[in-house]
């Protein structure tokens, strides 16, 4: 496990309904333009969190991984939009490119799962968000923030997770 630096928080999950929760937690911070990168096998938690994003943005949408459609849309009561993009099935950032990335950043948050699979399509600040499968029950998520404005929202992040700190 390699030692963590001040642009990086690791959360440990005990299960479906904290990494919700820690999703949640992040969403409320969320804004347009915003990207949130994820990695991580099958079974990780990648949806799961999205999920918990998605509620603390404030869309009342049910979130299910876009792996067929590629991008699913959730809205918010004042028109806001959240973008989820399922990379998955994408060969290259090549392809990714041709999906108009950018009109999604600028009208709302995008969130990427298998973001490792297109990152040079990928704008360099960011927030990354590596998911492993410890057990059943239990999984590692270590947040990664690339660029000040991403460190900024980390430190927010963080206060909302742990408090005082």
């Amino acid at each position: 496990m390699p030692i963590l630096d001040q642009n990086s928080l690791e959360f440990i999950s005990r299960g479906t309904e904290y990494t919700r929760r820690v999703g949640i937690r992040l969403g409320t911070l969320l804004r347009s333009g915003d990207i949130i990168c994820l990695e991580g096998d099958l079974g990780s938690g990648k949806t799961t969190l999205v999920q918990g994003m998605a509620v603390g943005w404030g869309s009342l949408d049910r979130v299910t991984s876009p792996t067929f459609v590629l991008v699913n849309l959730y809205r918010r009561l004042d028109g806001g939009q959240f973008h989820h993009l399922d990379a998955y099935r994408l060969k290259d950032a090549k392809e990714a490119e041709e999906l108009d990335l950018e009109t999604y950043i600028g009208t709302g948050p995008l969130v990427v799962e298998w973001a490792e699979r297109i990152k040079a399509a990928l704008p360099p600040d960011h927030l990354w968000v590596s998911l492993r499968l410890v057990d059943v029950d239990q999984r590692d998520l270590i947040f990664t923030a690339r660029g000040s404005y991403y460190k900024s929202l980390l430190d927010n992040f963080r206060m909302r997770i742990y408090g005082g700190l």
